[in-house]
């Protein structure tokens, strides 16, 4: 049976209320659906010490084997989720299928991309358990592409929450669109907000371009991006300008890098100025010292907002879907490089923060309270419904058992032939196993970001 995992921060090796642990397993994928999945289980679990003190709780972690899987810098990098990342362990799809049969979790948490949940709720349901957990997923921020394949992935959830009014209402009318239950749908928040309130200090002037790894995806986009930030550092030697960078080279997060920008920082005519600079880290810590963060179209700009922190939607690439800055029309937050080198600082717009989860009202607090009460509902109700996705067999022949096979199950739900989880390894097959398993991946990740640029440009020539 797999060691447990539990909530350090949680009580669970006390007697409490003289009450079961509540059990929570998180499968996530990579490091930025971690960060989501861990701390929605906290937020569903109970955000306080009361909630906890009546029912200790234990959340397990597992990562889905993959090319995106987070590697330990990364899990630490996170910050503080309530869960030792020293104990969360790889799993394959049929490794998690048989762990859920065996420890008889009470929740599981899917941060997964669409395919891998639907893979999931499918093994789960021809897991046939008298008894099985509640279901949740969602998304890990803004959904601005392929809204429509993701939902209807993720159906089958008992919940899906929605980071925002403005989501919820969206994902009701595609289920509804298509004659699928739409009762699931729970609207809550982004569970990563938070931080102090942004507090202008003396002598203080530090401007964060949060990079994305896909967005833009093209050199010159990246280039241009990269340069016009490089010159506001110039424009403005007193200012601290730092790019917040997702990722080390050769590491993956949710979306490929196959251009990084510290590779394209490296041919900056001139050299970086003495005011800029690369930084990691959590998100959270990087705000703590941020004036103004700018931004194509990423999930921080929500989580500055909410501390009402300065923040630029930049429209220098245009605003189109395919960066994803379409998101923010009507946010008042569109602007461009030579606006901000300026002194340009764009105000929200009140109404459409309103509808987007960022809460910077103060009612964050109780962003959880419908998701928390419909897991508690669903766990009083005794046993649960089978699963029941919207697509099966039935409705979507020429595509669910594809995405089935890419996690090695059948059409049926249950694990192919030679798909059963092995037996937990030795010591010295496990190392050598690991180590096996890093180099590929590491090979694979050389490939896309090294080896396939340069066979595109070949091709394009």
């Amino acid at each position: 049976m797999p060691p447990r995992t539990d909530d350090a921060a949680s009580p669970a090796a006390t007697p409490a209320a003289g009450r079961a642990a509540l059990r929570i397993a998180v499968l996530a994928d990579s490091d930025t659906r971690w960060k989501w999945g861990a701390l929605t289980a906290r937020r569903l679990s109970g955000s306080t010490e009361a909630d906890t003190a009546e029912r200790p709780v234990e959340i397990s972690g597992l990562l889905l084997r993959g090319r995106a899987t987070p590697t330990p810098r990364q899990l630490a990098e996170v910050g503080e989720v309530g869960i030792d990342t020293r104990r969360v362990r790889e799993v394959t799809a049929v490794e998690f299928l048989h762990t859920v049969r065996d420890e008889a979790y009470d929740v599981v948490v899917l941060a997964l991309v669409g395919g891998a949940v639907q893979a999931v709720l499918h093994g789960l349901a021809a897991l046939d358990l008298p008894r099985r957990p509640v279901v949740v997923t969602g998304y890990v921020g803004v959904v601005y592409e392929k809204l429509a394949d993701g939902l209807l992935l993720r159906h089958g959830a008992d919940i899906v929450l929605a980071n925002s009014r403005h989501d919820g209402e969206r994902f009701r009318a595609v289920y509804e669109g298509v004659g699928a239950d739409a009762s699931a749908v729970t609207e809550a928040a982004l569970p990563f907000l938070g931080g102090e309130p942004h507090r202008p200090q003396e002598g203080r002037d530090t401007v964060v371009f949060a990079a994305q790894p896909s967005v833009p995806a093209s050199r010159a986009d990246r280039m241009y991006l990269l340069r016009r930030l490089v010159e506001h550092a110039r424009l403005h030697p007193g200012r601290e300008v730092l790019l917040k960078l997702r990722s080390k080279p050769g590491e993956h997060t949710t979306h490929i890098e196959e251009l990084p920008y510290q590779r394209l920082a490296e041919r900056i005519p001139g050299g970086l100025p003495p005011n800029f600079s690369l930084v990691y880290g959590h998100m959270g810590e990087v705000l703590d010292r941020t004036d103004l963060l700018v931004t194509v179209s990423s999930t921080a700009a929500l989580e500055s907002l909410h501390r009402r922190i300065p923040t630029a939607v930049l429209s220098d690439l245009g605003v189109r879907e395919a960066l994803g800055n379409h998101h923010f029309i009507g946010s008042g937050l569109i602007t461009s490089w030579d606006h901000l080198d300026g002194g340009f600082r764009p105000e929200p717009d009140a109404t459409w923060l309103a509808g987007q989860g960022v809460a910077a009202d103060g009612t964050y607090g109780a962003a959880y309270d419908t998701a928390r009460a419909r897991v508690a509902a669903l766990l009083a109700a005794g046993p649960l419904p089978r699963l029941a996705p919207y697509y099966t067999p039935a409705t979507a022949p020429g595509y669910l058992p594809g995405i089935l096979a890419r996690h090695h199950l059948g059409p049926d739900g249950h694990p192919l032939p030679g798909a059963v989880a092995p037996r937990e390894p030795g010591r010295v097959r496990g190392a050598v196993r690991d180590t096996v398993r890093n180099a590929a991946r590491g090979a694979y990740r050389h490939g896309v970001q090294r080896v396939a640029p340069v066979i595109r440009r070949m091709g394009e020539l």
